[in-house]
């Protein structure tokens, strides 16, 4: 009986260390209702996956994000999602050029605008081992409204389905609370 009271909060531990470490933040001036739809951007200069693990990851974002009510989009959206992977401790950068003209320049793609003033806005922070960071700006503000970011999500010596299963639970603790609650 006294191991089992020795064991029983030393195997609680041991479970709580192996717990996926959820952490997110949102501007609270934002209205989250008013978005209906969103579109993927890449981050400029970020860490990339494989062809698979990146549509595992975004089949995985796009279901949670479909619960909420929010539709995937090619064309204008109201949202510009952005993941980002870390498979050791590295470096976030979250940048973007504003400008005239039909982008924003996310990626390897057009960066300014039709010839008018353009500007690029930076910051960066630490992103941990096998973790995800999401980021979520408002399109016609063009600014970061929501970040999220889930530990202990990628696993690349784990087997296939583990790691499928391992994404899944972790996107739905992710985006447990958005949209985050309209304040009164």
């Amino acid at each position: 009986m006294k191991l089992l009271r020795m064991m029983l909060p030393l195997s609680l531990l041991a479970i709580n260390g192996f717990a996926q470490d959820v952490r997110y933040n949102y501007d609270r001036t934002v209205d989250f209702t008013k978005f209906k739809t969103y579109k993927w951007v890449q981050v400029k200069d970020a860490a990339q996956l494989n062809q698979m693990a990146d549509r595992q990851v975004k089949e995985a974002i796009d279901a949670q994000l479909a619960q909420k009510g929010l539709i995937r989009t090619e064309g204008d959206a109201d949202l510009l999602v952005a993941y980002q992977p870390a498979i050791n401790q590295e470096k976030r950068f979250n940048s973007y050029t504003t400008g005239f003209g039909p982008s924003w320049g996310w990626g390897g793609g057009y960066y300014g605008g039709w010839g008018g003033d353009s500007m690029t806005h930076g910051s960066t922070s630490t992103i941990h081992v096998g973790a995800i960071g999401i980021d979520m700006y408002a399109a016609g503000e063009q600014h970061l409204v929501w970040r999220g970011e889930v530990s202990k999500t990628l696993d690349a010596k784990a087997k296939p389905d583990k790691q499928q299963k391992n994404l899944n639970k972790a996107m739905a603790k992710l985006l447990k609370n958005y949209p985050p609650p309209v304040k009164k």
